[in-house]
């Protein structure tokens, strides 16, 4: 039985239609205002990348979690940003073209550098990839379609496929008016990328409602995580500032390699004679509790052992022959175990995926789309 695909009309949650027909994301933080650098509860967002219409939107999500974007009919984007994870993958560095399996059990493609960055909140993203080499989501989304080692596409090869895929086509006219005989192109493909991506919100976790006001949505060890993590002797929310618990900034920590893997220089390459070397993007800590292992190559199995390197000695992981400039915020705490504990149960609060768009079931190339372990049950 052939399914007829059809675009929503509705904008998802976090997100207002207004009078062009275009989503606009709403959120109490956007009442705020605070001076710049300013860490208090009820700080500002920064201008989100919003104003697509639904149907755009809905379009993406279709392309996202269709293999037919990968080189090799297998690799979607959401085998390497996975709802399950976070929207990351569930592995220590990424698995690339070629590659079979979602999450940890994914194997036998090209094994990558890094780690994928989850993709909830990149609407506010200027900076992207672990070395902020992208200044967009556009220049983002490239990245990975068009790499050998990752999903090994090219673009006269994307838009052959979609423009031969009579429902794809179908779809980009209902989103984009496009006429008869005209022709479905590259930037447009991944304007409907970015517009889904856009969309993946997570501002409603315990901790929001706490900052807006509930002084009982966390509990009292919770609060007294808060209280460690904003103090001036761990300094975490100087890095990772909230509401999007990063400055998005670029940051030597030190971080260990996993056995057997090359020192990674980081963003030094891209900013050379800027002294990053070893340097990398400050993640956000926004639903970290899904997406372990943790740091640029997974070294780090669990939100404990995160605790406690930043715990132990400053720059204690470093290889000594790199010579590098750690961060002045990265000091020695000397935290107790139940302020561990606390401090850990504080970023637990952060957890929210209520605004998860649902992942279909089926997508126009009739290629399979990746298992979700929460709830085999939905519906595209």
């Amino acid at each position: 039985m052939t399914l007829a695909f059809t675009l929503s009309d509705r904008c998802p949650p976090s997100f207002m239609i207004d009078e062009n027909g275009k989503c606009q994301l709403v959120s109490l933080y956007q009442r705020y205002s605070a001076p710049e650098g300013f860490g208090g509860l009820r700080k500002p967002l920064p201008e989100a990348r919003d104003g697509f219409s639904p149907q755009e939107i809905d379009l993406g999500r279709y392309l996202f979690f269709d293999p037919l974007l990968g080189g090799d009919k297998k690799t979607s984007c959401a085998h390497c940003h996975h709802p399950d994870y976070g929207y990351a993958d569930g592995r220590g560095t990424a698995m690339g073209f070629g590659g079979s399996g979602v999450g940890a059990k994914r194997r036998d493609g090209a094994e990558l550098e890094r780690g994928a960055p989850t993709l909830w909140n990149v609407a506010f993203l200027r900076r992207l990839f672990w070395d902020w080499r992208a200044t967009s989501l556009e220049e983002q989304a490239q990245g990975p379609l068009f790499a050998a080692a990752e999903m090994g596409n090219t673009p006269a090869q994307l838009e052959a496929d979609i423009n031969a895929n009579g429902t794809y086509r179908r779809l980009f006219t209902q989103a984009y008016g496009l006429a008869h005989d005209e022709k479905i192109g590259t930037a447009l493909i991944i304007q409907a990328l970015v517009a889904f991506e856009a969309s993946l919100v997570s501002l409603n976790s315990r901790y929001d409602h706490y900052a807006h006001g509930d002084h009982n949505a966390l509990s009292e060890q919770e609060q007294i995580g808060h209280n460690i993590f904003r103090s001036f002797v761990t300094r975490c929310s100087q890095c990772h500032t909230p509401p999007l618990f990063t400055n998005v900034e670029l940051a030597v920590i030190g971080a260990p390699e996993p056995p057997g893997k090359n020192f990674d220089l980081g963003a030094d390459p891209i900013f050379p004679d800027m002294k990053l070397r070893g340097a990398f993007k400050v993640p956000t800590l926004r639903n970290i509790s899904r997406t372990a292992p943790y740091m640029h190559s997974g070294s780090l199995e669990r939100l404990q052992d995160v605790v406690e390197f930043y715990n132990d000695k400053r720059g204690h992981a470093a290889p000594e022959e790199q010579n590098l400039i750690i961060h002045w915020h990265i000091t020695n705490p000397n935290l107790r175990k139940e302020e561990e504990t606390a401090l850990i149960a504080f970023l637990n609060s952060l957890e929210d995926e209520t605004a998860a768009p649902v992942v279909p079931n089926a997508v126009p190339s009739g290629l399979g789309v990746v298992s979700v372990e929460a709830d085999a049950g939905l519906k595209n």
